[in-house]
């Protein structure tokens, strides 16, 4: 469900690869004008070989890269700055020295598991180390500060009309003023306000794209998009054409959402505010990206008080405190069957927000050295979006547990989707039967009215989400190859925002705003669409889980919440690894061989039937 979710550093800047039709990669005509120098050991060392030592190889660098970015990140300041920056430095010249040696390898002859592993090696990387030093240095320095900017971000303003007194506000502060204000103006101040932030590294962030596009053409690709979409086992054009497909499946649905989400704000706010010919002020959505729409729910609640579940109230009633939060997710794990998560877990994971220091709060996790020492980074808080997000990161967790025996190479999702699915599948079996098992809430209303509304307030964030989670990257792609020019980074950012979900800023943006900026993936270059993918996959993933646990009712109320069955499948699932094709691991998990939209339209049947009856009459569309 949540966007706020990324692996930090599962791999690095080594994050997956897959297939070699995908890209001209390592192939003669494709090799930069400078070719490397022949390995000369490759005529001694079999590609078995070759491979087996970079495992090797990887594992003992990865740690060291991963501790300087933890210690960044939970303890922003500019010694840990400075080491962090140093570490991707040498991590990125050591990913160049074993690709140069890779090429020496391409046409050797290779065993069915080498050959996915030298995919992994070589093709889907997130950054490629362009060619000098000085550009390496750099690219991660560069990095850094946009990051840095990123997580210590405020927006400042006078104090009570004072002249010398400041009232600052980071992004949380700012996100919960859109989550809980109902107030047009305090809402568009708090919208307007983070984005003062990101004009800041615009400039580091066009000179960041020039090196990672040298980097990236140094190894075969037209630009760094070309790489990214190099890792999904099929060749690229396939793949932009995939997502297309899987966003043609579920638009009806978004678009029946739209409509029905207008007409319930222009209600409250005015038609003056929220024209029903227009797309929906971004400010409006209770989310800092328009991204979900949860937070709105007590707006366009179908039936109020109908199956009201305040998990929120909950939470906080029950004086859950971060750790108890966080345990009552592992619980869930540990009911299909899953081990306990280690100590070490609980002695290294960051589960609050320090009083002392700034701290990057986006929830991540991390596996610091492919074996035991997982961990979590998440400001948690008694909330429902918290609640649900320690579900989503412990399913990373479990992810890298699964496989950690696995070679390196193969330490990763089948795709990046499916690292992002896992844990919103388990949300998806958080149904208010669960909640009452767990003692959260006292009842469940099983009729019709109560699954409208539970149906319209999940589907503000899953459906809601959609468009979302495919523009990020399309606008990045085109900003990789040139097709967007820094110059109109902020025009085609709102062409792509108004065209895919139907919103619009109420105040005039120029470029000399970076409202693309405002996202932490573009500071932090993490890869996007592996959140669209997530989407539909987690729907397929319960699908199948709640088919295994032998349950036979409507998908929306089914919960795998402690059966056994479904815990064996889904570690199946998650042992694989990357240590296949994941078109295999899916079938051998759930038995198709495509991604496929059609479990969320059953999922949600219930509710495109209502939206498509209170939508008539309405001119729906922008």
């Amino acid at each position: 469900m949540i966007e706020k979710i990324m692996i930090k550093n599962q791999r690095a800047f080594t994050l997956r690869a897959t297939t070699v039709l995908a890209s001209c990669l390592f192939l003669a005509s494709c090799q930069p004008s400078s070719p490397a120098k022949k390995d000369e050991s490759a005529d001694k060392k079999t590609a078995d070989a070759f491979i087996a030592d970079v495992n090797q190889r990887y594992l003992d660098i990865y740690r060291e890269t991963n501790a300087a970015q933890w210690a960044y990140l939970t303890y922003i300041n500019e010694d840990t700055a400075l080491l962090a920056s140093k570490a991707n430095e040498r991590m990125m010249a050591f990913d160049k020295e074993v690709l140069a040696e890779a090429r020496a390898y391409k046409d050797k002859p290779m065993s069915t598991s080498t050959a996915k592993a030298y995919t992994n090696l070589t093709l889907g990387k997130t950054l490629l180390p362009p060619d000098t030093q000085a550009e390496r240095a750099e690219l991660a320095q560069l990095g850094t500060n946009m990051e840095g900017i990123y997580g210590a971000g405020k927006y400042c303003k006078p104090k009570n009309g004072s002249s010398t007194e400041q009232d600052c506000r980071d992004l949380n502060q700012l996100s919960d003023v859109l989550v809980k204000s109902r107030k047009y103006d305090e809402l568009l101040d708090a919208w307007t306000g983070w984005r003062t932030v990101a004009p800041s590294y615009k400039k580091d962030y066009v000179r960041y794209v020039e090196i990672a596009n040298a980097g990236a053409r140094a190894y075969g690709f037209g630009d760094l998009g070309a790489s990214w979409k190099s890792g999904y086992d099929m060749p690229s054009a396939n793949f932009e054409t995939e997502v297309e497909r899987l966003w043609s499946q579920v638009e009806p649905l978004y678009k029946s959402l739209h409509c029905k989400v207008r007409t319930d704000l222009a209600k409250h706010y005015g038609k003056d505010k929220v024209p029903l010919n227009q797309g929906i002020p971004a400010h409006l959505l209770g989310n800092m990206w328009s991204q979900q729409w949860g937070s709105i729910y007590d707006l366009v609640t179908p039936y109020p008080g109908v199956g009201d579940l305040d998990v929120t109230a909950a939470l906080v009633k029950s004086k859950k405190d971060a750790v108890a939060i966080a345990k009552t997710a592992e619980n869930f794990f540990t009911s299909l069957g899953l081990q306990s998560l280690p100590q070490s877990f609980w002695e290294k994971s960051m589960l609050t927000k320090p009083r002392d220091r700034e701290v990057v709060c986006h929830a991540s996790a991390w596996t610091m050295d492919a074996k035991d020492d997982v961990r979590i980074k998440e400001c948690i808080e008694p909330t429902e979006i918290e609640f649900e997000t320690v579900h989503h990161e412990l399913g990373h967790v479990y992810y890298f547990l699964a496989y950690k025996d696995q070679p390196y190479l193969f330490q990763n999702g089948a795709n990046d989707g499916f690292h992002e699915a896992i844990g919103d599948t388990i949300v998806l079996s958080m149904t208010p039967g669960y909640l009452k098992n767990i003692g959260l809430i006292n009842k469940v209303e099983n009729n019709q009215k109560a699954v409208i509304n539970q149906q319209m307030k999940l589907a503000l964030d899953k459906i809601a989400f959609l468009p979302f989670g495919k523009i990020i990257d399309q606008w990045r792609w085109q900003v990789f190859s040139g097709k967007i020019k820094p110059e109109h980074y902020n025009e085609s950012w709102w062409q792509l925002v108004n065209q895919y979900q139907g919103i619009r800023s109420a105040v005039p943006r120029s470029e000399n705003d970076f409202d693309a900026g405002s996202k932490y993936h573009v500071a932090a270059n993490v890869p996007y669409t592996r959140y669209f993918i997530a989407h539909i996959l987690q729907f397929q993933f319960h699908k199948a889980l709640c088919e295994a646990a032998g349950f036979k009712g409507p998908l929306h109320e089914c919960s795998i919440y402690n059966s056994k069955e479904a815990g064996k499948k889904l570690q199946m699932l998650l042992a694989a690894g990357s240590s296949k094709p994941w078109q295999d691991v899916l079938e051998e998990a759930i038995g198709t061989r495509e991604m496929d939209a059609s479990a969320i339209l059953d999922y949600f049947a219930p509710l495109k039937a209502w939206l498509d009856e209170q939508n008539k009459g309405q001119a729906c569309g922008w």
